[in-house]
């Protein structure tokens, strides 16, 4: 590719609504441009990257076993549920019996986030992204788990060639997330400074701690005016908030059709978490009850509820309220809850003596500082970006979409399915985050959008019938060559050729023809050397093909 015909230029200085060092790379080196907040275009170099990244994925998933295919936009664009029932759609119409399985399938998709704040993070998280996605169909469970392992093993190695510090992170249902740690990051995970392991927000346990406060006392009922928070209650009470017990109200959609408003219990100085919250009920969607919804569908009074009072549903109860009672009540005792009267609480409340729950789980939210419920040590949270994932989706899609297959006893049997995929685009920033210096991008070798940069400073009538005549012999032998044919000044040449950063640069100049040759330079290191022209092509791919560390 010659400069002088490139569509695209570099910057001196990030516009001004560059946020993060990558996206400014990114802009000043011309590999894409904002057309508006959180959606880039890429121009030629960043669309040859992208496209490099993506042939990555897919000669890792491809040696997985799977096979690409392609879907119309319309279709691809969906939320995720919706692709995957497209793709178990497909399996019902090409899979027959247990001997058309295992199959898997990828392919490249955008996926839309609708309004998200404007260039947060500086394009690590986009109004549209692109996908490599891919999608396993199994007979068995054990045979998805044995098919998860080599995708894990394959996105490992996408991110080592990549050179990109990611963490595979524990997901829900023991499924993997890949995390790269950035302040900026959307995502957050735990990670143990014990034992190191590692798990998404969504799904990390931990120990609770006991808030126990003697043995159960009588309740009482106490005047409690305008403590509507626990922070208001605990400055009234003169307490801690371990010692309360916080209710939550939330109006779910039902997997299975409907909606219901429940009620979920936790310690006082606990989050819950809506990701487990919505995995506990099988629900599509959950968001915070309004008042008028607490009262006419549970007869709880905002600000002072609790189940004390309320009928709850249960096994034998199919009527009243559902009522989600975190773990954290086993280590309680004598606390302080709702009295589902405004302006009252009561005291010495405790569990399953003075009201009972339709379920007990796992539902809050891990926090700095919780105990490692598998060594004992201190669980700190850090932020990350999410580069891809290997998920258990298990029979849900296909149910949804009524694939089966005939198993050897010729009955009908839903296909277990997985999904995996890589961000591409938050990769492609994630790599020039990580790989530049005070000069511009270093990128690494298998994910530079060309293989060298030629520059000719050919001011005279040699040079620049070498630098042409090295230029087609390079393209010749299969090399992706960067071409700066401008005449400009050796300054400005050289301050692009370290902004776009290829891996070796080649400099053709009276001065290196008189010194024997062409001068060669590594873009991370700042040693120059000069080869002779005789075999310099042989010599050239001989040193691609083993780059200085």
């Amino acid at each position: 590719m010659r400069l002088s015909r490139h569509f695209g230029r570099t910057l001196r200085e990030a516009p001004a609504e560059a946020g993060s060092i990558g996206q400014q790379l990114i802009m000043r080196a011309g590999l894409a441009r904002s057309l508006a907040p959180g959606l880039p275009g890429y121009l030629p170099f960043g669309w040859r990257v992208i496209r490099r990244l993506a042939a990555l994925a897919g000669e890792e998933i491809e040696a997985c076993g799977a096979e690409e295919i392609h879907l119309p936009a319309l279709i691809s664009s969906r939320l995720e549920g919706a692709v995957g029932d497209v793709i178990a759609d497909l399996g019902r119409r090409e899979i027959e019996s247990y001997r058309d399985l295992p199959r898997a399938v990828y392919f490249t998709r955008p996926a839309a986030h609708g309004e998200l704040p404007a260039d947060r993070g500086g394009w690590l998280r986009l109004r549209e992204e692109l996908i490599l996605e891919a999608y396993s169909l199994h007979a068995e469970r054990a045979d998805l788990e044995s098919f998860c392992q080599r995708v894990r093993r394959g996105w490992a190695n996408v991110f080592a060639r990549c050179d990109l510090p990611v963490l595979p992170v524990e997901a829900e249902d023991g499924s993997r997330r890949f995390m790269w740690p950035h302040p900026e990051g959307e995502s957050r995970f735990t990670r143990c400074d014990g034992c190191e392991r590692t798990a998404s927000i969504e799904a990390a346990s931990f120990v609770r701690r006991e808030a126990r406060y003697g043995d159960p006392q009588p309740m009482e009922k106490v005047a409690t005016p305008e403590c509507k928070t626990i922070a208001d209650l605990c400055a009234f009470l003169g307490i801690e908030p371990e010692r309360t017990l916080k209710a939550v109200f939330y109006t779910v959609d039902a997997a299975q059709g409907g909606e219901d408003t429940v009620l979920v219990m936790l310690r006082g100085d606990l989050e819950v978490s809506e990701a487990k919250l919505a995995r506990v009920l099988d629900a599509q969607a959950l968001r915070p009850a309004t008042e008028e919804e607490i009262r006419e569908r549970t007869g709880a009074e905002p600000g002072y509820a609790s189940p004390i009072g309320l009928e709850v549903r249960g096994t034998n109860s199919p009527e009243g309220v559902q009522v989600i009672v975190d773990e954290s009540l086993l280590a309680m005792s004598n606390f302080v809850t709702g009295a589902n009267e405004a302006g009252y609480h009561v005291i010495n409340a405790n569990y399953e003596r003075d009201f009972t729950a339709s379920l007990l789980a796992d539902i809050a939210e891990a926090y700095e500082g919780a105990i490692c419920p598998h060594c004992g040590g201190s669980l700190h949270i850090e932020r990350a970006v999410e580069l891809g994932y290997c998920l258990r989706t298990g029979t849900r899609h296909s149910e949804a979409a009524g694939a089966t297959y005939l198993d050897a006893n010729g009955r009908p049997q839903p296909v277990v399915m997985g999904r995996y995929g890589v961000y591409l685009d938050r990769l492609l920033t994630a790599v020039v985050e990580t790989h530049h210096d005070q000069y511009g991008i270093i990128w690494p070798p298998e994910v530079a959008p060309f293989d060298l940069h030629l520059v000719a400073l050919a001011k005279d009538e040699e040079a620049a019938r070498t630098a042409e005549t090295l230029y087609e012999d390079l393209r010749a032998a299969g090399l992706k060559v960067l071409y700066d044919d401008r005449r400009l000044s050796p300054g400005v040449m050289f301050a692009d050729a370290d902004l776009i950063g290829l891996p070796l640069r080649l400099t053709i100049s009276r001065r290196s023809l008189q010194n024997g040759g062409v001068e060669i330079k590594w873009r991370h290191e700042k040693e120059r050397s000069i080869l002779a022209l005789e075999g310099i092509v042989e010599q050239i791919i001989a040193l691609l093909a083993s780059p200085p560390s």
